[in-house]
């Protein structure tokens, strides 16, 4: 396949391959943090690598779907993404808060459920798990995130804060997703296998790429590995780094980091001409 780098698994080979025979039946999933943006200490700082735009433009017009999943709210990764304004990108599809949530760049709608009860009563002790250990309070709204990497021992912090988070989210009926020197406290009833899963019946997608870089992107590739059991050619992407080694384990293929899957998105877009 020319220029494309080769999955390491028979099943991604087979999947990259179905993307390139037909193009117009493949939906190409992505991750935000991560995946198309580089990881920043301040997450209202993150961006989407400069040349991510441009190379999902190339590719939206000519497959059947284009989607980011994302933790985020949905309204936040648009922002952050700067996926707002390009005609191109019409057929785009931002899935936030891990699928609850979802924007159409066709229409600019944003539609995200009513704010579950669990995250207000649980935002105070949040606040002050944030104060005792250094970590940062990101308060997505619908969801407490607690990040670590700004702590003076960013390990130890984590390691203080999972007992605690665990009993918010035991108490206060919410899901505790832990990431790459984060905790997250979310509403039940989405993940990101669930929401690809819909949005590939959604679209009729005869094939699936999945890319992302964290532990809350397992249920997607899981998503994928499953719809492989159903006869949908399935490519798992890891946005990888030394932090995930174990996602790179779980997935088809690894890139490094943005940079190198706004590359493999390059390549993918030359060889469909």
């Amino acid at each position: 396949m020319g220029n494309l780098p080769e999955p390491r698994t028979e099943e991604g080979r087979a999947a990259l391959q179905a993307i390139v025979r037909e193009p117009a039946r493949a939906l190409l999933a992505f991750d935000f943090d991560g995946t198309l943006a580089p990881i920043v200490e301040d997450p209202a700082l993150a961006r989407a690598h400069p040349d991510a735009v441009p190379a999902l433009a190339r590719l939206a017009g000519r497959v059947a779907g284009v989607a980011i999943v994302t933790g985020r709210p949905a309204a936040v990764a648009v922002k952050l993404g700067g996926f707002e304004a390009h005609p191109e990108l019409a057929g785009l599809v931002v899935l936030g808060a891990y699928g609850a949530e979802r924007w159409d760049a066709a229409t600019g709608e944003l539609s995200a459920p009513p704010p579950h009860r669990g995250i207000a009563g649980a935002r105070l002790e949040a606040a002050a798990q944030a104060r005792r250990t250094g970590a940062h309070l990101e308060d997505k709204g619908n969801a407490l995130a607690l990040h670590t990497r700004r702590a003076p021992d960013p390990e130890a912090a984590f390691d203080a804060l999972r007992e605690p988070m665990e009993r918010m989210a035991a108490n206060w009926g919410l899901v505790l997703e832990p990431g790459r020197q984060v905790l997250e406290l979310r509403p039940p009833g989405m993940d990101k296998g669930a929401a690809l899963t819909a949005l590939v019946g959604e679209r009729n997608a005869g094939a699936v790429l999945y890319a992302g870089d964290d532990l809350g992107d397992l249920a997607a590739f899981s998503a994928v590995a499953e719809l492989r059991t159903g006869g949908v050619p399935g490519l798992r992407v890891c946005s990888g780094s030394d932090e995930v080694a174990r996602l790179a384990e779980a997935t088809d293929l690894t890139v490094p980091g943005p940079a190198g899957l706004v590359d493999f998105l390059r390549r993918l877009a030359d060889a469909l001409g």
